[in-house]
């Protein structure tokens, strides 16, 4: 299984939400759909420099991200796209409109959960967060071991902005961007060091990291587990909405 699975979710079939709309004088209305498939529609757009590809399938470099995505209108060949592209017994954490595998795939782990879009966030900067690159990642990975916000790889900090909370040097909070289809940022890697935790720490770097990506014309999504009703509860006073429920899954390719 992937580690900190269980914290993420990817996009599944449902109903789509029309097409989110902004005020008069702001950035153009955006198109939804294409969060139905988000990874897809990153990986050919604004992470396509981190993308390797196959036919009908798509994922990123495995020290980046464990997500891959077989295309919108994927059929049932696009898993073999995705087979050869990843290698053998290779894992990967799949999104879009596809996720129930054919005979010889091993399903590791598989979750419901929701996709969340940031409707009324007070989105504002906040004067304690630092952003957080190279040097940073070891402690970064460790913070992650700790708390299992989800998958995150030696140079997932590549995929956007991460931002994070020091307490006497040591990193104790961060909050980052991760998949990036047209138009929008996917909020990731939301987490709190045990010990400081019920400071309102994560909502602060939450609400910066939703001002950075609005900023740059995009508004922010999230995904959360079913399961973890604190966070969704969080998510929502901060002015997060549910778009859809989705459903993710993690897989490994047949052996041979």
């Amino acid at each position: 299984m992937l580690p900190g699975f269980r914290g993420v979710t990817s996009p599944a079939p449902a109903t789509t939400a029309p097409a989110a709309t902004a005020p008069e004088g702001s950035v153009p209305p955006r198109d939804a759909s294409v969060l139905d498939n988000p990874a897809w529609h990153a990986l050919r757009g604004t992470h396509q420099r981190f993308a390797l590809a196959g036919g009908a399938a798509l994922a990123y470099e495995p020290e980046i991200s464990p997500f891959a995505a077989l295309s919108d209108d994927a059929v049932a060949s696009a898993w073999d796209d995705l087979a050869a592209l990843v290698g053998p017994g290779a894992e990967v954490a799949l999104t879009g409109p596809l996720t129930t595998p054919p005979d010889g795939w091993q399903v590791e782990w598989a979750g419901d959960g929701v996709q969340m879009i940031a409707v009324a966030v007070d989105a504002q900067p906040d004067p304690e967060a630092v952003v957080l690159g190279a040097a940073d990642v070891p402690e970064m990975l460790d913070l992650v071991a700790r708390t299992q916000p989800g998958p995150f790889r030696p140079r997932t900090v590549e995929l956007g902005t991460y931002l994070g909370i020091r307490r006497d040097g040591r990193l104790v909070a961060m909050a980052g961007e991760r998949v990036q289809p047209p138009g929008w940022t996917e909020i990731s890697a939301v987490c709190t060091d045990p010990d400081h935790r019920g400071q309102g720490l994560a909502a602060r770097l939450v609400r910066a990291v939703v001002h950075g990506v609005r900023e740059r014309g995009d508004e922010a999504i999230l995904h959360a587990s079913s399961t973890n009703t604190g966070a969704i509860r969080l998510y929502e006073r901060l002015g997060f909405e549910v778009r859809r429920p989705v459903r993710f899954v993690a897989v490994r390719t047949p052996a041979v």
